[in-house]
């Protein structure tokens, strides 16, 4: 059975005298003549600074679509691209990739709180080879944020599958994050990496197996 898209809503914060927001503000109208948004409000912050306040927005033009937030000059194919990608785990890890590439780790570790569909999406983003270092980075902070939190234990049989990921590094993080669940049932997706065909690898495998172990034998742990 075919998956129904639903298009986005989109919101445009604009300036009375912002040079690029009345070309965002016309390729958005085109994409809702077009139905690729279902509907379109516009606010001038010029006139009601606190929406601006309220969304902490500092400049302008800015979009909502869907849970995107796109800031400055978009162009329609953009627009229309991030528009249809709304909604999907690519779309959604997309832009997350985005965000950590730009350092806005904040604003990921915020949606990630608010909806877990985005925590799926990082992991995507994580167990994709071609994602650059500096966004590695900065979803391994975001993994060592939630540390013990009960997202994290959620996730333990989806990282305990990417141990078993043919890059070795990817193997390696997840074992890290692993022993950051305090949850027994990550020993068993642990273990069989101490025989990893990858140094490094057996290596975190033992530190994360010994993390464990001593998150279990700490006060007030069961035995």
């Amino acid at each position: 059975m075919p998956v129904t898209r639903h298009p986005p809503e989109a919101l445009l914060l604009m300036g009375t005298h912002c040079p690029w927001c009345p070309k965002v503000l016309a390729s958005l109208k085109d994409l809702l003549a077009d139905g690729v948004i279902a509907s379109l409000e516009t606010v001038n912050v010029d006139e009601q600074p606190e929406f601006a306040a309220e969304l902490n927005v500092r400049t302008v033009p800015w979009i909502r679509m869907g849970p995107f937030e796109l800031e400055g000059m978009r162009s329609a194919a953009e627009l229309r691209d991030w528009a249809n990608k709304a909604g999907s785990r690519a779309g959604l890890a997309q832009y997350l990739g985005e965000l950590l590439s730009t350092g806005r780790i904040d604003r990921v570790q915020r949606m990630v709180l608010k909806d877990p569909a985005s925590l799926d999406a990082l992991l995507a983003l994580f167990a994709d080879t071609e994602t650059p270092i500096n966004t590695r980075i900065g979803i391994s902070a975001i993994m060592e944020d939630l540390e013990g939190s009960e997202l994290l234990k959620e996730l333990v049989e989806t990282l305990g599958e990417l141990t078993r990921h043919a890059e070795a590094r990817i193997r390696n993080d997840a074992c890290h994050f692993l022993s950051l669940c305090g949850d027994r049932k990550a020993a068993a997706y642990i273990r069989p990496l101490l025989e990893d065909s990858d140094a490094d690898v057996r290596e975190v495998a033992a530190e994360s197996l010994a993390a464990l172990e001593d998150g279990e034998s700490a006060p007030g742990q069961d035995a």
